[in-house]
């Protein structure tokens, strides 16, 4: 299985993971708090300037980002046609800046470095009995994980498209990816139950 994170030395590798989420935290605040337009694009460019530091190729970034810089901006542009033209280029600014901001802490971070960090943060709300820490790390770990197997499935059923001679498209695509995906969560949940994994 594929993961999330890129291996690398740079500054962003570094630095710990709970500095990481809460810098996350407080930057979705700021992002919401400052709706100024100048504000969000400088936000921004911050941003694309720390994710150009991982060196991502060219396809890697468009294979994480492409679908959501293209629903986003979807968004935007329903929001500018229904609230006026500063509220769209607000939403996307906000909202794509909110997606770097979570690339660099998901390509940063190994996934075990994580799920044992969530784990941490939520053994306090365990000890009051609101909610089950191992189970919800496990699950962040596991949503981590199959965003670029799905991925990887939506490439591969467009290449068996191609090579059929069939024009790939969105209703032909979602649902194999759909029944791939929950055969995928099946085989998983399978494994974790055969493992004791989950606490009773």
């Amino acid at each position: 299985m594929k993961s999330l994170y890129v291996e690398g030395r740079t500054p962003l590798h570094r630095v710990s993971i709970r500095l990481k989420l809460a810098g996350l935290f407080l930057g979705s605040l700021l992002l919401f708090l400052f709706p100024s337009p100048i504000f969000l694009a400088a936000c921004l460019l911050v941003a694309v300037a720390l994710l150009a530091s991982l060196r991502l190729s060219w396809r890697d970034l468009l294979a994480r980002l492409g679908w959501l810089v293209v629903s986003i901006l979807l968004v935007a542009a329903f929001t500018a046609a229904f609230e006026g033209i500063e509220a769209g280029v607000v939403s996307a600014l906000r909202f794509l800046t909110l997606v770097v901001l979570a690339t660099l802490v998901t390509a940063s971070t190994e996934l075990g470095d994580f799920m044992d960090e969530i784990l941490r943060l939520l053994t306090p709300l365990e000890r009051i009995g609101l909610l089950k820490a191992r189970d919800v790390a496990l699950a962040f770990g596991l949503v981590l994980r199959f965003v670029p197997d799905i991925l990887t499935r939506a490439s591969q059923i467009r290449e068996a498209h191609r090579a059929r001679g069939l024009k790939p498209g969105f209703s032909t695509l979602i649902v194999p990816l759909i029944i791939l995906t929950l055969k995928d969560a099946d085989m998983v949940a399978l494994a974790i139950d055969a493992r004791a994994l989950r606490r009773q």
